[in-house]
């Protein structure tokens, strides 16, 4: 049965994540020649028309130093995050740190299910009583701490958005992923439940090229590219782009940085 092997996120992955801009029309198109070599993954299998709410709470130091480098373009930077998925998260949560090196990005996750998770955050001493039987999970929950702890960092922005995922029946790994639908909302608490009052829509007219909304990514080892992802860009005439959710969010709903004729010029508001 297709898609039998599918299988969690390692705790560590090294891949290739490129990025395109298509507008809403491409989806169906996209989907049906992804088809052929994957599956829906197991959260698009169980979602209506196969997208479903992801959402990611971003964490950065008092002086935003994660986004001052991903502005910068530094060649060596990474964010954090908490990830949960539907419209009414509810455990587990993930805790991610994704670092950029050159086109290489290396993720670290770890599985939280103890309700009380972010007390190793905001209570000093507080024992986490997550289950310790996996070492690279356990290795990155004290990673992940160790890093919140020497950055002094916080919560700043909740992002949400719908996705569509496919997951590859041929390779090891390799995605498509469809996202759309982006909001936002400042968080300052480890808070993973969106207020719909507060959440904030992407705007798309200054953020997206014109006609596109909807990101797609293209996910793979970096050891391993397909072939049939190679062809998927060449066929539909994919045209890659940068794009940063985090950044996206924290600009567009907190404001703390401007741009001045076309350069970047970093100022607090």
């Amino acid at each position: 049965m297709r898609g039998e092997k599918q299988k969690g996120l390692p705790p560590r992955l090294d891949r290739y994540e490129l990025k395109f801009g298509i507008p809403w029309e491409l989806i169906e198109p996209i989907s049906d020649f992804a088809s052929v070599y994957c599956s829906l993954d197991k959260y698009s299998l169980n979602a209506e028309k196969g997208f479903y709410r992801v959402n990611n709470l971003y964490l950065d130091s008092p002086g935003y130093l994660f986004l001052r480098k991903r502005m910068d373009g530094a060649e060596n930077r990474f964010n954090m995050r908490v990830r949960s998925y539907g419209d009414d998260p509810v455990m587990p949560y993930f805790l991610e740190i994704k670092q950029k090196v050159g086109n290489v990005v290396r993720k670290y996750r770890a599985t939280v299910t103890d309700r009380e998770w972010y007390k190793v955050y905001t209570e000093p001493g507080f024992e986490s009583r997550e289950e310790k039987n996996n070492a690279s999970e356990t290795n990155n929950r004290e990673l992940f701490e160790r890093t919140v702890f020497s950055y002094n960092v916080s919560p700043k922005v909740l992002t949400q958005y719908l996705r569509k995922a496919y997951i590859s029946d041929v390779d090891d790994y390799a995605r498509v992923t469809f996202d759309t639908d982006l909001r936002f909302m400042p968080e300052s608490g480890y808070n993973l439940h969106p207020e719909e009052s507060e959440m904030i829509s992407c705007d798309a007219e200054t953020v997206f090229p014109p006609g596109c909304s909807v990101i797609l990514e293209l996910k793979c080892y970096t050891s391993q590219v397909p072939l049939w992802m190679l062809d998927l860009i060449r066929y539909f005439d994919l045209q890659r782009m940068s794009f940063s959710k985090y950044m996206t969010g924290v600009t567009q709903v907190l404001g703390l940085y401007r741009y001045d004729t076309g350069e970047r010029t970093a100022a607090y508001v």
